[in-house]
Protein backbone atom coordinates (compact mmCIF):
# COMPACT_ATOMS: atom_id res chain seq x y z
CA UNK A 1 0.00 0.00 0.00
CA UNK A 2 1.21 3.49 -0.88
CA UNK A 3 1.12 5.92 2.08
CA UNK A 4 -1.46 8.64 1.54
CA UNK A 5 -2.28 12.15 2.72
CA UNK A 6 -5.96 12.77 3.61
CA UNK A 7 -8.00 15.47 1.89
CA UNK A 8 -10.57 16.11 4.59
CA UNK A 9 -12.65 18.47 2.49
CA UNK A 10 -13.11 16.00 -0.38
CA UNK A 11 -15.59 13.14 -0.33
CA UNK A 12 -14.34 11.75 -3.63
CA UNK A 13 -11.61 9.57 -5.09
CA UNK A 14 -9.23 12.41 -4.14
CA UNK A 15 -9.75 11.71 -0.44
CA UNK A 16 -6.16 10.47 -0.31
CA UNK A 17 -3.11 11.43 -2.38
CA UNK A 18 0.23 9.58 -2.24
CA UNK A 19 3.03 10.92 -0.06
CA UNK A 20 5.62 8.46 -1.39
CA UNK A 21 6.05 6.36 -4.51
CA UNK A 22 7.40 2.93 -5.47
CA UNK A 23 10.87 3.12 -7.06
CA UNK A 24 10.47 3.27 -10.85
CA UNK A 25 12.15 4.68 -13.92
CA UNK A 26 11.30 5.13 -17.60
CA UNK A 27 14.06 5.42 -20.18
CA UNK A 28 12.55 8.01 -22.51
CA UNK A 29 11.35 11.55 -21.86
CA UNK A 30 8.86 13.05 -21.38
CA UNK A 31 7.54 9.68 -20.14
CA UNK A 32 4.29 7.74 -20.30
CA UNK A 33 1.58 8.34 -17.74
CA UNK A 34 -0.22 5.05 -18.27
CA UNK A 35 2.87 3.15 -17.05
CA UNK A 36 3.23 5.07 -13.78
CA UNK A 37 2.49 3.54 -10.37
CA UNK A 38 0.42 5.10 -8.97
CA UNK A 39 -1.11 7.05 -11.81
CA UNK A 40 -1.11 10.82 -11.38
CA UNK A 41 -4.43 12.25 -10.22
CA UNK A 42 -5.55 14.45 -13.11
CA UNK A 43 -9.05 15.30 -12.00
CA UNK A 44 -10.87 16.30 -8.85
CA UNK A 45 -14.43 15.02 -9.26
CA UNK A 46 -15.62 17.71 -6.83
CA UNK A 47 -14.55 20.33 -9.39
CA UNK A 48 -17.63 20.74 -11.56
CA UNK A 49 -16.88 23.97 -13.42
CA UNK A 50 -19.11 26.98 -13.98
CA UNK A 51 -18.66 27.79 -17.68
CA UNK A 52 -15.85 30.28 -17.05
CA UNK A 53 -14.36 29.31 -20.43
CA UNK A 54 -17.58 28.65 -22.32
CA UNK A 55 -16.97 28.04 -26.03
CA UNK A 56 -13.35 29.16 -25.83
CA UNK A 57 -10.61 27.28 -27.68
CA UNK A 58 -7.31 26.50 -26.00
CA UNK A 59 -4.05 24.97 -27.18
CA UNK A 60 -2.35 23.14 -24.32
CA UNK A 61 1.07 21.86 -25.33
CA UNK A 62 1.85 18.59 -23.60
CA UNK A 63 -1.85 18.21 -22.84
CA UNK A 64 -1.69 14.45 -23.21
CA UNK A 65 -0.50 13.84 -19.64
CA UNK A 66 0.68 15.31 -16.36
CA UNK A 67 -0.11 18.96 -15.71
CA UNK A 68 -1.31 19.44 -19.29
CA UNK A 69 -3.91 16.68 -18.99
CA UNK A 70 -5.25 18.12 -15.74
CA UNK A 71 -5.52 21.55 -17.38
CA UNK A 72 -7.29 20.10 -20.43
CA UNK A 73 -9.85 18.35 -18.22
CA UNK A 74 -10.45 21.44 -16.08
CA UNK A 75 -10.79 23.63 -19.17
CA UNK A 76 -13.32 21.18 -20.61
CA UNK A 77 -15.31 21.31 -17.39
CA UNK A 78 -15.36 25.08 -17.79
CA UNK A 79 -16.75 24.79 -21.33
CA UNK A 80 -13.64 25.01 -23.53
CA UNK A 81 -12.58 22.92 -26.51
CA UNK A 82 -8.92 21.94 -26.39
CA UNK A 83 -6.05 21.09 -28.72
CA UNK A 84 -3.26 18.96 -27.25
CA UNK A 85 0.01 18.78 -29.20
CA UNK A 86 2.16 15.89 -27.93
CA UNK A 87 5.44 14.23 -28.90
CA UNK A 88 4.91 10.44 -28.97
CA UNK A 89 2.59 9.54 -26.08
CA UNK A 90 -0.36 8.38 -28.20
CA UNK A 91 -1.98 6.20 -25.51
CA UNK A 92 -1.92 9.06 -23.02
CA UNK A 93 -3.26 11.52 -25.58
CA UNK A 94 -6.14 9.19 -26.42
CA UNK A 95 -7.08 8.91 -22.75
CA UNK A 96 -7.19 12.69 -22.48
CA UNK A 97 -9.24 12.99 -25.66
CA UNK A 98 -11.78 10.46 -24.41
CA UNK A 99 -12.16 12.17 -21.04
CA UNK A 100 -12.63 15.61 -22.60
CA UNK A 101 -15.28 14.23 -24.93
CA UNK A 102 -17.02 12.50 -22.02
CA UNK A 103 -17.32 15.98 -20.52
CA UNK A 104 -19.13 17.18 -23.64
CA UNK A 105 -16.31 19.13 -25.25
CA UNK A 106 -14.03 18.50 -28.23
CA UNK A 107 -10.36 17.56 -28.05
CA UNK A 108 -7.94 17.57 -30.99
CA UNK A 109 -4.71 15.63 -30.31
CA UNK A 110 -1.81 16.48 -32.64
CA UNK A 111 1.32 14.32 -32.67
CA UNK A 112 4.23 16.63 -33.47
CA UNK A 113 7.65 17.96 -32.46
CA UNK A 114 7.39 21.52 -31.18
CA UNK A 115 11.17 21.89 -31.07
CA UNK A 116 10.87 22.57 -34.80
CA UNK A 117 9.55 26.07 -35.53
CA UNK A 118 7.37 25.25 -38.52
CA UNK A 119 5.47 22.69 -36.44
CA UNK A 120 3.87 25.46 -34.38
CA UNK A 121 2.34 27.05 -37.46
CA UNK A 122 0.86 23.69 -38.41
CA UNK A 123 -0.64 23.20 -34.94
CA UNK A 124 -2.27 26.62 -35.05
CA UNK A 125 -3.48 26.03 -38.61
CA UNK A 126 -5.15 22.77 -37.58
CA UNK A 127 -6.69 24.52 -34.59
CA UNK A 128 -8.19 27.30 -36.71
CA UNK A 129 -9.28 24.81 -39.34
CA UNK A 130 -11.11 22.70 -36.76
CA UNK A 131 -12.53 25.28 -34.36
CA UNK A 132 -12.32 28.56 -36.28
CA UNK A 133 -10.56 30.54 -33.56
CA UNK A 134 -8.05 30.52 -30.70
CA UNK A 135 -8.52 32.14 -27.29
CA UNK A 136 -5.96 30.60 -24.92
CA UNK A 137 -2.41 29.31 -25.36
CA UNK A 138 -0.82 27.21 -22.62
CA UNK A 139 2.89 26.64 -23.21
CA UNK A 140 3.60 23.62 -21.08
CA UNK A 141 6.09 21.13 -22.55
CA UNK A 142 9.42 20.44 -20.90
CA UNK A 143 12.31 18.03 -20.44
CA UNK A 144 15.01 17.71 -17.81
CA UNK A 145 18.22 15.67 -17.74
CA UNK A 146 19.83 15.64 -14.28
CA UNK A 147 23.63 15.87 -14.20
CA UNK A 148 25.96 16.04 -11.22
CA UNK A 149 28.22 18.65 -12.85
CA UNK A 150 27.93 21.33 -15.51
CA UNK A 151 30.85 19.52 -17.14
CA UNK A 152 28.50 16.61 -17.83
CA UNK A 153 26.00 18.72 -19.79
CA UNK A 154 26.71 18.10 -23.46
CA UNK A 155 26.02 20.60 -26.21
CA UNK A 156 23.31 18.28 -27.50
CA UNK A 157 21.60 18.09 -24.10
CA UNK A 158 21.80 21.86 -23.69
CA UNK A 159 20.25 22.48 -27.08
CA UNK A 160 17.51 19.88 -26.59
CA UNK A 161 16.59 21.34 -23.21
CA UNK A 162 16.43 24.89 -24.54
CA UNK A 163 14.60 23.94 -27.74
CA UNK A 164 11.95 22.09 -25.77
CA UNK A 165 11.60 24.31 -22.73
CA UNK A 166 11.86 27.83 -24.14
CA UNK A 167 12.27 27.85 -27.93
CA UNK A 168 8.93 26.04 -28.29
CA UNK A 169 7.28 28.75 -26.17
CA UNK A 170 8.56 31.41 -28.58
CA UNK A 171 7.53 29.36 -31.62
CA UNK A 172 4.00 28.64 -30.36
CA UNK A 173 3.45 32.23 -29.26
CA UNK A 174 4.58 33.63 -32.61
CA UNK A 175 2.28 31.24 -34.48
CA UNK A 176 -0.70 31.86 -32.20
CA UNK A 177 -0.47 35.63 -31.83
CA UNK A 178 -2.08 36.62 -35.17
CA UNK A 179 -5.18 34.71 -34.07
CA UNK A 180 -5.40 36.02 -30.51
CA UNK A 181 -7.55 39.05 -29.79
CA UNK A 182 -8.44 41.30 -26.88
CA UNK A 183 -9.29 39.17 -23.86
CA UNK A 184 -7.07 36.28 -24.91
CA UNK A 185 -4.62 34.72 -22.51
CA UNK A 186 -1.17 33.13 -22.73
CA UNK A 187 -0.07 30.95 -19.80
CA UNK A 188 3.47 29.60 -19.49
CA UNK A 189 4.57 26.77 -17.21
CA UNK A 190 7.71 27.77 -15.33
CA UNK A 191 9.06 26.03 -12.19
CA UNK A 192 10.08 26.61 -8.60
CA UNK A 193 13.62 25.88 -9.81
CA UNK A 194 13.64 29.26 -11.56
CA UNK A 195 13.70 30.80 -8.08
CA UNK A 196 15.20 28.18 -5.76
CA UNK A 197 17.59 26.54 -8.23
CA UNK A 198 18.41 22.82 -8.36
CA UNK A 199 22.02 21.68 -8.32
CA UNK A 200 21.48 18.73 -10.70
CA UNK A 201 19.22 20.65 -13.11
CA UNK A 202 21.37 23.61 -14.13
CA UNK A 203 20.22 23.79 -17.75
CA UNK A 204 16.58 23.02 -16.90
CA UNK A 205 16.47 25.64 -14.14
CA UNK A 206 17.97 28.26 -16.44
CA UNK A 207 15.26 27.63 -19.05
CA UNK A 208 12.62 28.09 -16.38
CA UNK A 209 14.20 31.39 -15.40
CA UNK A 210 14.04 32.35 -19.06
CA UNK A 211 10.33 31.50 -19.08
CA UNK A 212 9.73 33.89 -16.18
CA UNK A 213 11.52 36.72 -18.02
CA UNK A 214 9.76 35.79 -21.27
CA UNK A 215 6.40 35.99 -19.49
CA UNK A 216 7.07 39.39 -17.95
CA UNK A 217 8.49 40.97 -21.08
CA UNK A 218 5.81 39.54 -23.36
CA UNK A 219 3.08 40.77 -21.01
CA UNK A 220 4.37 44.33 -21.38
CA UNK A 221 4.61 43.91 -25.14
CA UNK A 222 1.02 42.69 -25.50
CA UNK A 223 -0.79 44.64 -22.80
CA UNK A 224 -2.03 47.32 -25.20
CA UNK A 225 -3.58 44.59 -27.34
CA UNK A 226 -5.56 43.37 -24.35
CA UNK A 227 -3.76 40.02 -24.29
CA UNK A 228 -2.70 38.87 -20.84
CA UNK A 229 0.45 36.81 -20.26
CA UNK A 230 1.13 35.00 -17.00
CA UNK A 231 2.94 31.94 -15.70
CA UNK A 232 2.54 29.15 -13.18
CA UNK A 233 5.62 27.93 -11.29
CA UNK A 234 4.90 24.42 -10.01
CA UNK A 235 6.88 22.72 -7.30
CA UNK A 236 7.38 18.94 -7.34
CA UNK A 237 4.37 17.50 -9.19
CA UNK A 238 3.85 13.77 -9.84
CA UNK A 239 4.03 13.57 -13.65
CA UNK A 240 5.68 11.34 -16.29
CA UNK A 241 8.61 13.75 -16.48
CA UNK A 242 9.64 12.70 -12.97
CA UNK A 243 9.89 8.97 -13.59
CA UNK A 244 11.58 9.51 -16.96
CA UNK A 245 14.30 11.81 -15.63
CA UNK A 246 15.15 10.85 -12.04
CA UNK A 247 16.59 7.59 -10.73
CA UNK A 248 14.23 5.04 -9.20
CA UNK A 249 15.69 5.79 -5.77
CA UNK A 250 15.07 9.52 -6.09
CA UNK A 251 11.54 8.92 -7.36
CA UNK A 252 10.68 7.04 -4.16
CA UNK A 253 11.19 10.18 -2.04
CA UNK A 254 10.06 12.73 -4.62
CA UNK A 255 8.45 15.80 -3.06
CA UNK A 256 9.18 14.93 0.56
CA UNK A 257 11.55 17.90 0.92
CA UNK A 258 8.70 20.44 0.65
CA UNK A 259 7.09 21.97 3.76
CA UNK A 260 4.02 19.84 3.01
CA UNK A 261 6.27 16.75 2.91
CA UNK A 262 4.76 15.39 -0.30
CA UNK A 263 4.59 15.90 -4.05
CA UNK A 264 1.65 17.68 -5.57
CA UNK A 265 -0.79 16.08 -7.99
CA UNK A 266 -1.71 17.59 -11.38
CA UNK A 267 -5.31 18.26 -10.34
CA UNK A 268 -4.02 20.60 -7.64
CA UNK A 269 -2.59 22.99 -10.25
CA UNK A 270 -5.42 22.96 -12.78
CA UNK A 271 -7.61 25.63 -11.12
CA UNK A 272 -4.65 28.04 -11.27
CA UNK A 273 -4.62 27.76 -15.06
CA UNK A 274 -8.40 28.18 -15.19
CA UNK A 275 -8.07 31.38 -13.17
CA UNK A 276 -5.41 32.79 -15.50
CA UNK A 277 -7.36 31.80 -18.63
CA UNK A 278 -10.67 33.24 -17.45
CA UNK A 279 -12.00 36.74 -16.87
CA UNK A 280 -11.49 36.19 -13.14
CA UNK A 281 -7.91 37.35 -13.73
CA UNK A 282 -8.80 40.30 -15.98
CA UNK A 283 -6.49 42.61 -13.97
CA UNK A 284 -3.59 40.14 -13.83
CA UNK A 285 -0.73 40.11 -16.33
CA UNK A 286 3.01 39.60 -16.12
CA UNK A 287 2.64 37.57 -12.93
CA UNK A 288 3.85 34.17 -11.75
CA UNK A 289 1.63 32.06 -9.49
CA UNK A 290 3.37 29.56 -7.22
CA UNK A 291 1.86 26.13 -6.52
CA UNK A 292 4.72 24.38 -4.77
CA UNK A 293 3.77 22.82 -1.45
CA UNK A 294 4.88 25.75 0.68
CA UNK A 295 8.34 26.62 -0.61
CA UNK A 296 8.95 30.33 -0.07
CA UNK A 297 10.23 32.17 -3.15
CA UNK A 298 10.50 35.73 -4.34
CA UNK A 299 7.97 36.28 -7.10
Amino acid sequence: MIPGYPYYSYKTECDVVPISFPPQHQDRQPGLEYLMVPRPISENPSYLGSQKLKDKVAIITGGDSGIGRAVAIAFAKEGANVVIPYLYETEDAEETRQRVQQLGRECLPIKCDLRIERTSADVVSQTIGTFGKLDVLVNNIGVQFPQQSILDISAQQLEDTYRTNIFSFFYMTKAALPHLCQGSSIINTASVTAYAGEKTLIDYSSTKGAIVSFTRSLSLNLVEQGIRVNAVAPGPIWTPLIVSSFSAERVSTFGTDTPMKRAGQPFELAPTYVYLASDDSSYVTGQVLHVNGGTMVES
